[in-house]
C-alpha cells in the first residue's frame, strides 16, 4: 500500500500498536479528532489488553503488527511499544508504505533512530515522534518570550524530574528499566524533558552525567544527573530520580536570563510559579492562567500534537516534530549515558 499525500477527502486512518499505559491518551487524542481521524485497528501480543481495547474502541483487533499491516487500510501506524522495538516496527510499517509516528523516545539506540528516519524518507512516509509536552499552555508562553528576546542572553537553565516509580512499576512490565528495551529515568521519563531543555534553550555543545542505580532492581539508573554547555555559551543541569518519597513532586525548567526569570514546575510543567521580565508588559499578569492541573504526568498535549500530525497529512502545515527533531534530543540522552560509562565529557555532534 502507498499513501498519497495530502489526504483531504475522508479522514486520516490511523492503527495503534501498543495498549499498555501511553495508549488511553492515543485514543482519547484521536476522539477528540474524529471529524478527521478515525482509528481503524488496535494491536498487541497480550490478549487481555488487546481484548479491553476492541472492546473500548470498536476497532478491529491484531495480535501481531504483521496482521495488522496485512489486515488493516491504515494511512498511519502509532506505536505505542516498548521503545527498543520502535525502530524494527518503524522500518516495517514504512515498508508497507504506512506513516509511522512513534512515542517516546523514538529509540534507544542512536545509529537505530537514524535508521528509521532513512527508511521512512526512503519510503516516501512521514515519521512523526511524539513530543507533546511542547505544546502545554505554560511551555508555549515560556517559547514565545524566548523567540522574543525577553530574557536577553540566557545563562543558565535547570530540568527538576522529581518522580516516584516503585519497584512494583518495573515488575508490571519485564522491558522496563532494560538498556535494549528502555533505558532508565534519564531515557525513559525524562526523555521529554531532555527535548524541552534543547527546544527552549539549546542547541546543546557537550554534557558530562552521572547516574546511578540506587533502590531499584533494574539495569538502568533510577537517579540521574546531566551538567550540560549550550551552544550559545550558556550552562545547564538535568537532575531526575524515579526516588522521590513519597510521590511525584516536581517536574520543572527554570531559565535565568540577563532581563528575566521564568521557572514553570508543577508536577509536570504545568504550572508558572515565577515569571519576571526587565520589561514588563500589559499581559505579563495574565501569563499565571496558562497554568493548568493535569490528570498525569503526560498534560494535554496529545490532542495538540495529533492537530498538527493531521494537518501535515492534510496538507495543511509542516510536522512540528519530526524524525529529524526526535534525533536531537535521543542524541543528547545517548551523549549522557556515554559520559557516565566513560567519566568524561561528551561533545555533540556524536561521532561514531
Amino acid at each position: 500500500m502507498s499513501t498519497n499525500l495530502p489526504i483531504v477527502d475522508r479522514p486520516i486512518r490511523f492503527a495503534l500498536v501498543g495498549c499498555g499505559r501511553i495508549a488511553r491518551n492515543h485514543i482519547d487524542a484521536l476522539r477528540a479528532h474524529h471529524a478527521h481521524a478515525q482509528l481503524v485497528a488496535v494491536c498487541d501480543i497480550r490478549a487481555e489488553a488487546l481484548q479491553a481495547t476492541v472492546a473500548a474502541t470498536g476497532a478491529p483487533g491484531f495480535d501481531s503488527l504483521e496482521a495488522l499491516l496485512a489486515g488493516s487500510d491504515a494511512d498511519v501506524v502509532i506505536l505505542a511499544t516498548p521503545s527498543g522495538l520502535h525502530p524494527r516496527q518503524a522500518m516495517q510499517v514504512a515498508a508497507a508504505g504506512r506513516h509511522v509516528l512513534s512515542e517516546k523516545p523514538m529509540a534507544t539506540k542512536f545509529d537505530e533512530g537514524m535508521q528509521m528516519v532513512q527508511a521512512c524518507r526512503d519510503a516516501g512516509v512521514k515519521l512523526f515522534v511524539v513530543k507533546q509536552n511542547r505544546l502545554n499552555s505554560t511551555v508555549q508562553r515560556v517559547k514565545q518570550a524566548i523567540d522574543e528576546g525577553r530574557f536577553g542572553r540566557i545563562f543558565m537553565s535547570t530540568v527538576n524530574v522529581f518522580w516516584t516509580r516503585p519497584q512494583s512499576y518495573y515488575d508490571d512490565a519485564k522491558w522496563r528499566g532494560r538498556w535494549d528495551m528502555d533505558g532508565g529515568a534519564f531515557m525513559n521519563q525524562a526523555s521529554h524533558y531532555v527535548d524541552l531543555l534543547d527546544w527552549l534553550v539549546g542547541p546543546v555543545d557537550s554534557v558530562h552525567a552521572y547516574t546511578a542505580t540506587l533502590a531499584r532492581d533494574i539495569e538502568a539508573e533510577d537517579t540521574g544527573v546531566m551538567s550540560v554547555r549550550l551552544r550559545h555559551g550558556g550552562l545547564a543541569s538535568i537532575n531526575v530520580t524515579m526516588l522521590t518519597f513519597p510521590q511525584n513532586l516536581e517536574g520543572s525548567i527554570t531559565i535565568l536570563g540577563e532581563k528575566g526569570t521564568v521557572k514553570i514546575g508543577g508536577t509536570a510543567v504545568n504550572k508558572i510559579e515565577h515569571w519576571q521580565f526587565a520589561e514588563p508588559r500589559d499581559d505579563d499578569a495574565k501569563v499565571f492562567d496558562a497554568s493548568y492541573t493535569p490528570t498525569s504526568v503526560y498534560g494535554f498535549g496529545h490532542p495538540l500534537y495529533y492537530a498538527n500530525v493531521i494537518q501535515t497529512l492534510r496538507g495543511e502545515a509542516s510536522a512540528q516534530v519530526d524524525g529529524y527533531e526526535g534525533l536531537r534530543s535521543l542524541e543528547i540522552l545517548i551523549a549522557a549515558y556515554r559520559s557516565a560509562r566513560d567519566g568524561q565529557r561528551v561533545g555533540l555532534p556524536l561521532v561514531f
